[in-house]
């Protein structure tokens, strides 16, 4: 692909994105891609024939930036706390759940909803898996550490971000206020923290 392909079809997805975050995955058409975008129809369909095709590679544009738990590791100090990492994540998740309007949260969920992908090509499941590891290693380090406790650090990853995705998905259906979600992120952080 040349460098102006390249760039025409990054701008596509910049703009589809904005779009599927404003919009939802099942509101937005090719005709609002091809206005967003100030190019032609003809245009947009040599890169994408649908909008199924197009999220996805949104959402695979979303996701790239996590990466794998090794490289997200190293930019991790050797003498971080743990507690304190995950303590950033919580406060992250946080600013995500309490504002929603630059998020592909209910975008993805319609999407999914309507088209069934198995485990092995489904990237919010490679993603949630990703996710999983990163945080588990923040975990067994900070078992091994002794800031948190001995728990199973798989388990105990994968409950924080099935909680954590929950109250986005409660946040936009019914509106949950910010003293919920203090409370239920302290929770968390009762439940791993080692306090003394």
């Amino acid at each position: 692909m040349s460098d102006k392909s390249t760039a025409k079809k990054q701008l596509i997805l910049e703009r589809s994105r904005d779009l599927f975050c404003k919009m939802g995955y099942q509101q937005v058409t090719m005709k609002d891609v091809v206005d967003a975008c100030g190019i032609s129809r003809g245009g947009l369909y040599l890169y994408y024939g649908n909008t199924h095709d197009l999220f996805l590679d949104v959402l695979e544009m979303e996701t790239a930036g996590l990466g794998d738990e090794n490289e997200f590791m190293s930019h991790i100090p050797e003498d971080a706390s743990a507690a304190k990492i995950i303590g950033h994540f919580l406060k992250e998740e946080k600013k995500e759940i309490l504002d929603m309007t630059d998020t592909l949260t209910v975008a993805t969920y319609e999407f999914f909803f309507k088209h069934f992908m198995d485990a092995e090509t489904n990237p919010l499941r490679r993603n949630f898996d990703t996710s999983v590891e990163i945080l588990a290693s923040l975990i067994l380090r900070g078992i091994e550490n002794g800031e948190l406790y001995d728990v199973d650090p798989r388990t105990a990853a994968r409950n924080v971000l099935f909680l954590t995705e929950g109250m986005k998905i409660a946040a936009r259906t019914m509106d949950i206020d910010k003293t919920i979600i203090d409370q239920q992120l302290m929770y968390i952080i009762d439940t791993l923290m080692v306090t003394e």
